[in-house]
């Protein structure tokens, strides 16, 4: 796999020496079994898959040497380059503008932006419209482009179902930029709408199954599928795609709900014409941090840590796997980590932070056990940082 030159402050030796190791004795990626680190007082517990994917490598190195590469130029991302803080706040530091806020909500006017600036595309794409727009100012929309080559298979694979006159439903957060772009693409070719998890699948599926009414369908999904999208003519054939940093195991619900919807229509001797059978559309990094993780699970620990961007999919889904088993805190960097044991973790849920305290027994002797992991966007640099901050808290006795 191509090696990218990315800047030295996002790197760890001390993590590139595990990873190194890691792979040396498992090149074909089989064993998730985690890594043991142990210390005095703590055993570190490290997913065997985390921290920067080849998309977030490609982002970054292509951002860094744009900035080098032309300094007297006014250099603009379309939004945030990856879900990660520390990064966008470096960019922002450096003089990189942002066109627009995650939830596409502008910050720069177009007015203000021409033929002689530089755009750069983020690593969730965009949008058909936005590089329409960008077309029509004369503005190089493919030199800047750092869209991760796992999102244009998911288009690729939309086009193909559009074109075939398959209604496209993609599992995604629709306010996400990544699932933004991939509705804009989808609708190109087809006719697509946006489901969030299993249970809007069960309220579209009931629709289909029961020929519900049009105004149903409109009101409940609003602005997240094709205008004139008709229940009653365009879900006699579905293909199921996703936004690559969803949960493989819901995606492959939602996709086997369906399945099921339209076999109980159509009848399952007549199913290859009314269901595509994707492929799972996650894209490697996703499917190996998540399977790192459902082998954290099967460990013992005291609890779990996760670290990355608030915002980013991927990670938050990791902490939704953890939590299952361990108490798990979701931090942005080691600042988060008070030297008094407090923790500031982040609450996915309410989307603030909360401060918490590590579950540490009182009693025993026993060296804890701290599960540690990171998000695709999650620089290594990071990673350490937090291991060792935790190291020096709980290695340092009175």
């Amino acid at each position: 796999m191509k090696q990218f030159n990315i800047p030295n402050q996002y790197k760890s030796s001390f993590i590139q020496d595990i990873k190194r190791a890691r792979k040396a004795e498992d090149k074909l990626k089989r064993d998730f079994s985690p890594t043991f680190i142990k210390r005095e007082h703590v055993t570190f517990i490290l997913a065997r898959h985390f921290g920067f994917c080849y998309g977030v490598e490609n982002a970054v190195e292509k951002i860094y040497h744009t900035l080098e590469e032309f300094p007297n130029k006014r250099v603009f991302l379309l939004s945030q380059m990856i879900h990660n803080p520390i990064v966008n706040e470096d960019l922002l530091s450096r003089g990189v503008n942002f066109i627009m806020d995650t939830q596409g909500n502008q910050l720069i006017d177009w007015d203000s932006i021409n033929k002689n600036d530089i755009v750069v595309t983020p690593a969730f794409g965009t949008t058909l419209e936005i590089e329409q727009l960008l077309i029509n100012k004369n503005i190089d929309i493919k030199t800047f482009d750092t869209t991760c080559p796992f999102v244009e298979k998911v288009w690729k694979r939309s086009a193909k179902l559009g074109n075939s006159n398959h209604t496209i439903i993609i599992h995604g957060k629709a306010n996400h930029e990544e699932t933004r772009a991939t509705f804009s693409h989808s609708k190109h070719t087809g006719k697509a709408i946006v489901i969030k998890d299993i249970e809007e699948a069960k309220i579209l599926g009931e629709l289909i199954l029961n020929n519900g009414k049009q105004e149903d369908l409109n009101s409940i999904f609003k602005d997240n599928m094709s205008e004139h999208l008709k229940i009653d003519k365009d879900f006699n054939k579905l293909g199921v795609v996703n936004q690559t940093t969803m949960l493989a195991s819901e995606t492959h619900e939602i996709a086997e709900y369906f399945k099921t919807i339209m076999i109980k229509k159509y009848g399952e001797e007549s199913i290859k014409n009314h269901f595509a059978d994707t492929r799972d559309t996650l894209c490697y990094a996703t499917n190996d941090n998540q399977n790192a993780t459902l082998a954290l699970m099967k460990e013992k620990a005291d609890f779990a840590v996760v670290v990355g961007g608030y915002n980013s999919s991927n990670t938050t889904h990791l902490v939704e796997l953890l939590e299952q088993k361990f108490e798990t805190f979701f931090i942005s960097s080691e600042k988060k980590i008070s030297s008094a044991n407090e923790i500031l973790s982040f609450n996915y849920k309410t989307k603030q932070e909360e401060p918490k305290f590590f579950p540490i027994p009182k009693s025993s002797n026993e060296p804890l056990n701290i599960i540690v992991t990171c998000g695709a966007s999650c620089p290594d640099r990071i990673m350490e940082d937090v291991i060792q901050k935790l190291d020096y808290l709980f290695n340092v006795k009175d």
